[in-house]
């Protein structure tokens, strides 16, 4: 699905945020572990999206599994990602998969039949330092199955600068270079860009530079983003991004230490996000 299809679910739900759903065993409530038939990890990790999906799927416009947190369980995490697609999807949410992938052109064009050719993902992250002939696969396929990109631009990550600030050539840095290099890619619709909540000077360059372009800023809560440091990545028309948060919705059960009711945790994390940032959307 194109970013005006996202962006339609985000003005129906008032609320520019996603879900990222990172798992981990040591996240699964006491009483999932407990239960009789969730003796798996993928199963246990299963009943924890669908728990979570449940009490947020009618405030968030979409979700983000990121993929290395399923894949560390070997096949029974595979499965529990592909449920967790296919349920979010039931429940009317943009499906974005967090993977990263990027390679020569012919094993990217293998990723990208992975991920952007059937029905359970509408986006995918992908990496562009191999340069063009590893992102045109996904960029065709994008066309062909109306489907969208990330492309890693600058990372919310500390050590992102090691690379990514280098200045090159002209003056500019390396992260600026990618993001010309993605204007000139193609059409804004279905190729967005990466920019970290934890660098809101980057992203207040990045929007004058990429007007027209579709943002996905990690680093919310848990990394250390807040609501003013993301107001840089909206438009003028406070459109054309969308913040994720992670471990502060899965964990929010964490801090009373109420397990059994870790859906009621996670949606007062996202009601708190969503108003927290149109708050500063709207000043």
């Amino acid at each position: 699905m194109s970013f005006k299809i996202l962006q339609e679910k985000i003005n129906a739900k008032k609320n520019p945020t996603v879900m990222g759903l990172d798992p981990k065993l040591e996240y699964v409530p006491g009483h999932i572990r407990k239960e009789p038939g969730f003796g798996s990890p993928g199963d246990m990790i299963f009943e924890l999206n669908k728990g979570l999906i449940d009490a947020c799927h009618d405030l968030i416009p979409a979700i983000k599994p990121q993929s290395a947190y399923y894949e560390m369980y070997g096949i029974d995490g595979l499965i529990a990602l592909k449920k967790t697609a296919e349920y979010a999807k039931s429940k009317g949410l943009y499906v974005i998969l967090d993977a990263k992938r990027g390679d020569i052109g012919a094993t990217s064009e293998a990723y990208s039949a992975a991920y952007l050719r059937g029905d359970i993902y509408d986006c995918l992250t992908v990496n562009p330092y191999l340069g063009i002939d590893g992102i045109q696969p996904f960029i065709d396929d994008c066309e062909k199955f109306d489907k969208s990109i990330f492309v890693l631009v600058k990372t919310s990550n500390k050590s992102s600068g090691d690379f990514q600030d280098i200045i090159v050539e002209g003056g500019g840095t390396l992260y600026e270079e990618v993001a010309k290099k993605v204007l000139e890619w193609g059409n804004a619709d279905n190729i967005g860009v990466v920019i970290g909540a934890t660098y809101p000077q980057q992203l207040s360059d990045m929007r004058k530079l990429m007007k027209n372009t579709f943002f996905l800023v990690p680093g919310f809560g848990a990394q250390g983003g807040a609501a003013d440091d993301v107001k840089p990545a909206f438009d003028e028309n406070g459109e054309g991004a969308i913040v994720n948060s992670s471990r502060a919705i899965m964990c929010a059960w964490m801090k009373p230490g109420d397990g059994e009711n870790f859906g009621k945790y996670a949606r007062e994390e996202v009601i708190r996000m969503r108003d927290a940032i149109m708050g500063v959307i709207k000043s």
